[in-house]
Formats: structure tokens, sequence, C-alpha cells
């Protein structure tokens, strides 16, 4: 029954002064919004940039151990299997062998081209990739100048003879397309990973693979320990440049995240702190009038503090429904990728207001206590 009339008190008495409290709940919202939005960002940022960071290529390359030349595609699933816990992008092997096309040694890489455009979207093809289980050959655009000086795209559509090198069977294959990356690729030609291993007879072998993982820096070293330790014959490596290119976004934009949000938080404490403050000297003849009826200071810091508690599980409540609004707009306007509602990150946000409002009651809860019921009451 106390606590029902206490909670009731504090109820009208807010009511009493609508538009005050309209205000500081409006502020303590607010500050929940950008609260809730913000770690919603702040937790949902590293992995949706981590999916815009693969389409810069791979960040984790699998070698031979052992100065081998390849390893076995078999690998790749060992390899999967570990990274079974976190998003593969892409898994793109490579055989690279030196072979002769039109009477020209040119280093031909054999890869699986579905993979491989989920890897390294930035290729850019003029034509076409080549058809799976066709003879088709993608030529890079540097090489596509010596075959065609004048008009390196007459290049496509055109037949080329590929062999293994003198005393070998010739085959003739289709130019698909000419890629350009702006990197050695271009000087490469590429064919499907199959026809490379039957022409330089390596069933099932690779020189090098490939992958596109959503992970930040260092999850992604702990899964190159893993994968050395768990797997044989292989050695991962980092790709360092792209790794920490990475870690340093994700680490300034998360920094810049928490800098925003402790200045709403501020921002938040000033405007409830100065609403509070005009509510304790509007309410000073009603609290010397208490004090002088036997309330005790401990009473009085209760009913302001539980006034701003209130204000403060109120104006969470909204916010984090907000906050999740404005950041699964923010996601999908950025993104294109929608985010899942959190319930921690919403009682976080409301835990967070009600502390908010509660310190920021502090100042004027000492300034209640301090009121002279004899001085108040006599009017001056």
């Amino acid at each position: 029954m106390r606590l029902k009339f206490f909670l009731r008190m504090i109820f009208y008495s807010l009511l009493r002064r609508r538009m005050r409290m309209l205000i500081a709940l409006t502020a303590v919202a607010v500050g929940a919004t950008i609260i809730s939005g913000m770690v919603t960002v702040y937790r949902e940022v590293p992995q949706q940039l981590g999916r815009e960071f693969r389409a810069y290529g791979a960040n984790l390359l699998i070698i031979p151990a052992n100065e081998a030349a390849t390893f076995d595609t078999n690998k790749i699933s060992d390899i999967r299997e570990i990274l079974s816990g976190h998003e593969i992008i892409g898994a793109a092997p490579f055989l690279y062998e030196r072979l002769e096309i039109n009477k020209q040694y040119i280093l031909t890489g054999g890869t699986n081209f579905t993979e491989l455009q989920r890897v390294s979207p930035y290729w850019q093809i003029e034509g076409a990739y080549p058809a799976a289980g066709g003879r088709e050959v993608l030529i890079g655009a540097q090489l596509a100048k010596i075959f065609s000086p004048y008009e390196p795209s007459e290049i496509i559509g055109q037949e080329v003879t590929i062999s293994a090198g003198e005393g070998t069977a010739m085959k003739k294959y289709v130019v698909s397309g000419i890629v350009s990356t702006g990197g050695k690729e271009e000087e490469f030609a590429f064919m499907n990973l199959d026809d490379l291993q039957q022409i330089v007879g390596k069933p099932n072998q690779i020189s090098i693979a490939q992958f596109s993982v959503v992970a930040e820096g260092d999850s992604l070293k702990t899964l190159e320990q893993k994968i050395s330790s768990g797997v044989t014959g292989i050695q991962p490596q980092l790709v360092q440049q792209i790794a920490n290119s990475e870690f340093n976004v994700l680490s300034k934009l998360q920094v810049l995240v928490l800098l925003v949000t402790a200045i709403v938080l501020l921002l938040t404490l000033i405007c409830v702190t100065t609403t509070m403050m005009a509510v304790v000297t509007e309410r000073r003849k009603e609290i010397g009038l208490k004090k002088a009826l036997g309330a005790a200071n401990e009473n009085i810091v209760r009913e302001f503090l539980g006034e701003g508690c209130l204000l403060g599980a109120f104006g969470g409540l909204f916010g984090s429904g907000l906050g999740y609004l404005f950041a699964q707009s923010v996601s999908l306007q950025v993104f294109g990728r929608g985010i899942y509602f959190s319930v921690s990150i919403a009682i976080l946000s409301i835990v967070l207001s009600i502390i908010v409002t509660g310190v920021a009651s502090l100042i004027p809860v000492r300034i209640a206590t301090a009121v002279d019921p004899a001085i108040v009451l006599r009017g001056e």
C-alpha cells in the first residue's frame, strides 16, 4: 500500500507539471533514442562494414606449406569447417601454370569463376566470364593489347590455341572476355580450374586459395592460428593491407559512436537537471510545508529521485523503440540490410536513462533538502 501510494503521488506530481515534464521526457527520450540507435550501430557496424570490405578482395590466403608448389583441393573443405562459425563470402581456388597460348608462354590461372566473382567483385569484365564446362578463356587487359594491339576488344570471341608446351596436344579455346583490375591480373589468362588441371596433369591440385571472410582483425588472427594448427600441408596468411585498413576504419568509427553517445548523455543530463531545478524552485512552498508537517529529508529525496527515475524509465522505454527504428533506417539506407531488435540494448537504454535522470536529480534534490520551512512559509 505504501509503495502504491508513493508511485501514485509521484505520477500525479509529474502530471501537474505537464509542460516542464514533457520537455524533460522529450530530452530523455531523444537521449535514449540516440543511445539505443548508436549502441545498435556500434554493435552492427563491424559486421555490416565487414561485408562491405569484402568488395575489396580476399582477406585470407591459403598457400602450400613446406615450400610445396601445390596442395590438395580437399583442404578447402577442412578450412570451411573451421570457418563455419563465420560468414564466408567466397572461397576461390587458383592453380597457376605457364601455358603456351598462340605460341606465347603466358602465366595462366585456373579458378572457379562463380567463387571468384564473390571473392573479387571489383574485377571489371568486358565480355563475359568463361562458362562452366565450356572451352573458354578470360584474357587480361594488358595481354589483350599484345594479341590485338590496334583494337584489344576484337580478341573477344576469337579462338586461341592453348597447350602445356612443346610436344603436348594443342586445344582451341574461345576468348570470352577481357579482365581489368589495375593489378597483375591484367597480364594473366584465366580458365576453368578443371580445364587447367587436365591440361597440366595435376588433378585436384591448386596453388592458392583466396577466402573472403566476415571477421574482425583479432578474430581473423585467431582463425589463422586455428587453420594453421588444424589443417596440415597448408599455410594461412592474412592479407594485411585489407585486414589492417578494415581494423583501423572500424576502430575510428566505433570511437566516434562512443563519443557521440557520451555527448548525448551529457546534454540529456544538463537538460533534465535544469528542468528539475526549475521544478524545485516552483515547489519551495510545498517542500517547506511538508517539512513543517514532519517530512524528513530522506522523504523529500526519495520523492524527487522517484520522479526523476520514473521520468527516465518512460523516456528510456520510448527512446529504445525509436532508437531501433533509427538504427534500422541507417542500416537500410547505408548498407541495404535490416537488423534485428535487441532486447539487451533496449534494457541498456532504459537503465542508462534511469541512471542519467537519477544523477541529474541530485543537485535539485540537494536544493530541496536545504529549504528552510520557516523562511519559505512566512513568504521570504
